[in-house]
């Protein structure tokens, strides 16, 4: 278990590593470079700039170095000092801006995985075990319209509703009057009131997606041969079920929890947009408008951070769970 540990572990720094190159060189694609964007946002009023200016600007800037110094400066900054550097259009640390953004971030990724968890793997044994019944295909047809229902359109849905027959708006995570306040447990109660609705559209897809999944799988385990002899032996039907299918189960659950953070950021930053959500989404879509290259590097980065992060503790745990991972390595 060490040595599978050790690899994964090592696995990790490798792949960070090679999309830390990846993400660097992306942010350097658009035209111009640092120094145009950041003249351009200072001299909005038309001032001509001279080459000197600009010269200057790119050499206090570091541009003139070759690119392997460039990402070294970047990446040393952010693993030895978690610095992201400086963004180009507010001229502001990049820490300040993605601080309370990143854990609110964090914080609508993981509610939405344990809710689809809470849901998919109960709703899906019991329509495996009462399969083909009205609660089935109830339980089934849902889940294709999940699947088939569009994010951002569920999130637009949500705001008409709220608005034509409650009087209110679902957008934001925040009352108005704690929007710009410190954290507080009152602060805290009024983000979980506001909360529940990025969950579900978040997690909807989701849970129908993993629903399908847990049902499928439970479905073929329950006719094998050691289900049906284990009952022929007398084992009690919710026994049987739960330490032999349900196990089975839960291995492509488990071994898709990367996959699942993966889905869940792709999805989130067009609902952070609809729904007005201050979260690493909607900072994103801003930063890559505004050509701001150092904000957008940086929630790149972090959202791979949290990909190869789920990744390394879902191997964990399916290792865990089922030994023939580590023995298959």
């Amino acid at each position: 278990m060490a040595r599978y540990t050790l690899r994964r572990l090592i696995g990790g720094i490798i792949t960070l590593t090679v999309v830390s190159v990846i993400i660097f060189w992306i942010i350097e694609l658009p035209p111009g470079d640092a120094a145009d964007i950041y003249l351009a946002k200072k001299f909005q009023g038309g001032s001509v700039v001279s080459l000197r200016e600009i010269e200057a600007v790119r050499q206090s800037f570091g541009l003139n170095d070759p690119f392997i110094v460039r990402w070294w400066d970047w990446i040393s900054g952010i693993i030895f000092h978690w610095d992201f550097g400086q963004s180009l259009t507010n001229e502001t640390p990049v820490n300040k801006l993605i601080g309370d953004r990143m854990l609110l971030t964090t914080i609508i990724i993981f509610a939405t995985l344990f809710l689809t968890y809470a849901l998919a793997i109960p709703i899906g044994v019991y329509s495996a075990v009462r399969r083909y019944s009205i609660t089935d295909y109830t339980f089934t047809g849902v889940g294709y319209i999940g699947l088939a229902l569009p994010n951002f359109l569920f999130a637009l849905i949500l705001l008409w509703v709220s608005v034509r027959y409650f009087g209110s708006s679902v957008g934001g995570l925040f009352s108005p009057q704690y929007k710009d306040a410190g954290w507080s447990f009152a602060k805290m109660l009024d983000l979980l009131r506001h909360m529940w609705v990025p969950i579900i559209v978040l997690g909807t897809a989701n849970l129908a997606f993993q629903l399908q999944t847990v049902r499928a799988m439970m479905l073929d385990e329950i006719n094998k041969l050691y289900v049906t002899a284990a009952r022929a032996r007398g084992v009690p039907e919710v026994r049987l079920i739960t330490k032999y299918p349900v196990r089975q189960a839960l291995n492509p659950i488990i071994s898709t929890f990367a996959f699942d953070i993966n889905r869940v950021l792709s999805d989130a930053p067009v609902v952070a947009l609809v729904l007005a959500l201050p979260e690493l989404g909607q900072l994103l879509i801003l930063s890559l408008l505004d050509q701001d290259t150092q904000v957008a590097g940086a929630i790149l980065f972090i959202m791979s951070m949290i990909y190869v992060l789920g990744n390394f503790v879902s191997d964990l745990v399916l290792a865990a769970v089922d030994p023939r991972v580590k023995l298959g390595g």
